[in-house]
């Protein structure tokens, strides 16, 4: 979604952009000063229409760009112009293939063979193949960035010869390709500043200036809407909004859901959806009733605390995915007050006999989750519910919450985009601090990470935590990318890449 953000500016640790979200001030703020008019529209259009004399971007030049060690951030950012994954995600987390042309899976299915596609050639004229693959897989999997996620992987072996990947799994995962988004880059390279990798630009430097430059042997032709872009040192994240404030970079990537942006100018704004959920923890035992767990569930009115809250940067969700997947459930719910009635009745709390306290823990060092579980404890606390906040420092709060010493936490995520709960409901998963314990829960989480129908396996299990609701899905939050007015246009951005569909940018120079 793209939009236009006014001129503005406020002090520093105030929420900025709500034009770009279109929701509610959240706190009263001095009024900013700016003088918006017809004129200064027209002139600022007229700007845009001139063209960049130069387009760049901000990196950390005394940092690795290798993508599977370098800093999330702008490094990553550059990384992802000059490397490619095996298989890349789209607008709705959907895996195509990339670098790998095809596959095959083995019946059992933990033995996935990965055919790499032909005539892909590195950035200095070298040819992709198997073994290269195989080697930055290798190095993934040990990595602190992507060892998580890889930790199903049991071994990856590389054939150049046949060119094939073969990848064997410690249990079956049909969403195996969802997990593989991982930039690869030429093998024997690793080590070097800027390894050799397969993307649509290449690294240039002259040792005192450095730049990307249109890869011309790129396998996907010349898609590029720039034969360069600059690279400009940034030292640190405040860096990074001057240099985008002063026009010295074109674009910039943030959390407007965080707690302190401050940025001038005429801007567009294009929001990229994430996997990072936001939900409320439930104690198992604590909060054992299912129609009780059902009713905090049916009284949270999502929507408004993604517009009021998160300033529209966000989407929200009644099921543990992303409403933009495909698998997202039709029977998913909406907010009702007259539903949110009816569930409370079943639970038994609008009769006056049997009122229910719980206590919700929320992490002190962000505002945001602050107002937010403040926000929610105000819609549920009625009739014979009560609930109450209480605000923690970071390491109390952690303590408490990995203790099980709760009724309920506010919680944010970030998950897999083969959308994998095991972790969180599973029995004995890693996150499951509420302690929920199913048979059935994990028979269904089993289903849909095996199933070859994912679309049924996962009606089956949402189906299911509707029911049960051991967690309550909120939002998730997006990834906002911001240009200046008129400058660029066609932004496709998805949360491990916003260069996603760089064919389709246009990138106003100046002629």
């Amino acid at each position: 979604m793209r939009r236009r953000i006014l001129p503005l500016l406020l002090a520093a640790m105030t929420l900025l952009l709500t034009a770009c979200g279109g929701g509610e001030e959240l706190v009263e703020e001095e009024e900013p000063w700016y003088a918006i008019g017809q004129e200064e529209e027209s002139e600022a259009a007229e700007e845009g229409r001139e063209g960049l004399s130069f387009f760049a971007l901000a990196w950390h030049q005394d940092q690795t760009l290798d993508p599977i060690t370098c800093s999330d951030g702008v490094q990553s950012d550059v990384a992802s112009l000059l490397y490619e994954p095996l298989f890349a995600l789209d607008e709705t987390f959907q895996a195509e293939n990339w670098l790998c042309d095809s596959y095959t899976v083995s019946e059992d299915g933990l033995t996935w063979i990965l055919h790499i596609r032909e005539g892909v050639a590195f950035s200095d004229g070298t040819q992709l193949s198997a073994g290269d693959a195989a080697a930055c897989l290798r190095r993934a999997m040990a990595s602190q960035r992507y060892s998580a996620r890889l930790s199903g992987i049991q071994t990856v072996i590389g054939d150049s010869r046949a060119g094939e990947v073969t990848v064997k799994l410690s249990q079956p995962n049909a969403a195996l390709p969802a997990l593989l988004n991982i930039p690869i880059v030429k093998s024997g390279t690793e080590e070097e500043p800027v390894p050799v990798g397969t993307g649509p630009y290449l690294y240039i430097t002259d040792g005192s200036t450095a730049y990307l430059a249109a890869n011309g042997s790129w396998w996907r032709g010349t898609g590029q809407p720039v034969d360069r872009i600059e690279l400009v040192n940034a030292k640190d994240d405040d860096t990074v909004r001057y240099l985008f404030t002063s026009k010295e970079i074109h674009l910039y990537a943030a959390d407007l859901t965080g707690d302190s942006v401050t940025l001038t100018g005429r801007l567009d704004c294009v929001d990229a959806p994430t996997t990072a959920l936001q939900y409320l923890g439930i104690n198992a035992a604590r909060v054992s009733n299912a129609a009780v767990r059902r009713a905090l569930s049916a009284g949270i009115d999502r929507q408004k605390l993604v517009d009021g809250y998160l300033s529209s940067h966000g989407t929200a969700a009644w099921a543990p995915i992303h409403p933009a997947s495909p698998l997202y459930p039709d029977s998913a719910g909406s907010y009702s007050s007259t539903q949110w009635y009816s569930a409370m009745t079943e639970a038994g709390l609008t009769d006056g006999e049997d009122p229910v306290t719980l206590t919700l823990l929320v992490n002190q060092e962000s505002s945001e989750k602050v107002a937010m579980a403040q926000s929610v404890a105000r819609s549920l606390s009625a009739w014979d519910l009560t609930v109450t906040v209480e605000v923690l420092p970071w390491e109390e709060y952690l303590a408490a919450v990995a203790a099980g010493n709760f009724d309920l936490y506010y919680g944010e995520t970030r998950l897999t985009a083969d959308w994998d709960l095991t972790r969180l409901l599973g029995t004995g998963g890693a996150m499951n601090y509420g302690g929920w314990s199913s048979q059935t829960t994990d028979s269904f989480l089993t289903a849909f990470r095996t199933a070859a129908d994912r679309q049924q396996a996962g009606a089956s299990l949402y189906g299911h935590l509707a029911q049960e609701m051991p967690l309550v899905p909120l939002c998730f939050k997006s990834l906002s990318v911001l240009t200046h007015s008129g400058t660029v246009e066609g932004l496709h951005p998805i949360q491990s890449n916003l260069f996603h569909a760089l064919e389709d940018w246009t990138i106003h120079m100046a002629s």
